[in-house]
């Protein structure tokens, strides 16, 4: 297909409406707004109907949102070229500061037909679903988190205080389940229904990791999460997190790409002679970062193949294993030498994090994943 015969679609999506601008084909093609259009896909289906008839080649593009990816599969379903577009990527004008939704979907169309536009990864429908899942349990455990704090703020402002050692235990649960009493009948009302929501809360993510733990192994990428599991610090949780966020590893061109991608890398400020690296880009996709930064705090410790990570990598190649040994030399003693630099502990499990992306983009590449 010649470049002539094509016609730049920008979509300025919202929930119930859709503003189109269309861009012709060439350096002096024209730019114009087409119009407002419904939300739905049978108002994108009258735009196709109309834009077909004009006998060239539909690129549509469009920003990624809460939207989702569904009107991009519907596009290409259809037979049509389609990209979602990451809105931090894309470039602006300083002294520009009139924003509406007809400039943002002219401006799209424009960039999209010099090439300017940095799409984003869209993840098959079942990979979708295991992120989805992934990310009930990471909310479920936030509002279990949440819960937990208001009953502990609320028997603090009562001087009611557990004299245990850890929170959350068994002894822990019998001690409010039988000893605290409030003076009056109604605040023993309002202390029982902050137990039952932290109660609700736990049995709530015990049903999701359930749910994960039975879906992630008939889940086509369960090999990759099965091989990062083979590494220190990644449990299910982890490896199913990175996967389902990242999709396919091995699409990054290099172990650096990733960890770019997910923000990892100093920021940086230079000119002339002068250079200024700052803290991380914080770039990317939040929900690897955090869970990446999490598991490199088990490199804290001396490097050991414990007998919970041989149980996990008896069922992993040699090579994998070979990857995994290898990084927690590196890892711990990286750790070790920072610690006795006396840098943040923040600092130092950001830069493992980093280089644990690397070792997982290796055993990414051992993997082989099945074709269905």
């Amino acid at each position: 297909m010649t470049k002539s015969n094509i016609l730049f679609v920008g979509l300025d999506v919202h929930k119930e409406s859709i503003e189109v601008a269309l861009a012709d084909d060439g350096i002096g093609g024209e730019v114009r707004h087409y119009g407002k259009i419904g939300g739905t896909f049978d108002a994108v289906d009258k735009l196709l109907r109309k834009l077909v008839s004009l006998g060239k080649s539909l690129h549509f593009c469009y920003e990624a949102g809460p939207t989702g990816y569904e009107l991009y599969r519907h596009l290409t379903h259809k037979g049509h070229i389609c990209v979602i577009i990451a809105p931090s990527l894309i470039p602006k004008k300083s002294g520009d500061k009139v924003k509406t939704d007809k400039r943002d979907a002219m401006q799209l169309a424009r960039l999209f037909r010099a090439g300017e536009l940095t799409p984003i990864y869209v993840p098959e429908r079942e990979d979708e679903a295991i992120r989805d899942l992934s990310r009930a349990r990471e909310d479920a455990m936030l509002i279990q988190r949440a819960a937990r704090q208001r009953l502990k703020s609320f028997l603090l402002r009562h001087n009611i205080r557990y004299a245990g050692k850890a929170n959350w235990t068994e002894k822990h649960l019998r001690y409010l389940a039988d000893e605290v009493r409030l003076p009056d009948p109604v605040q023993q009302i309002v202390f029982q229904e902050y137990v039952n929501t932290v109660t609700e809360a736990a049995l709530r993510m015990e049903r999701i990791l359930k749910e994960i733990h039975h879906y992630v192994k008939l889940w086509r990428m369960y090999p990759v999460v099965e091989g990062l599991m083979a590494m220190r610090g990644v449990q299910m949780i982890v490896a199913v997190t990175m996967v389902s966020e990242l999709g396919d590893i091995t699409r990054f061109e290099s172990p650096k790409q990733l960890m770019s991608y997910l923000g990892l890398t100093p920021s940086e400020s230079s000119s002339g002679e002068r250079q200024k690296r700052g803290g991380i880009t914080k770039t990317g996709n939040r929900h690897a970062r955090r869970i990446l930064i999490e598991a490199s705090w088990a490199y804290r410790y001396i490097a050991k193949v414990t007998p919970e990570i041989q149980k996990r990598q008896e069922n992993v190649p040699r090579e994998i294993r070979d990857i995994a040994w290898k990084a927690q030399i590196r890892l711990c003693k990286r750790y070790r030498i920072m610690a006795k630099k006396d840098k943040p502990k923040n600092v130092i499990t950001v830069s493992v994090a980093r280089e644990l992306a690397g070792f997982m983009w290796a055993i990414a590449q051992e993997v082989k994943i099945p074709i269905r």
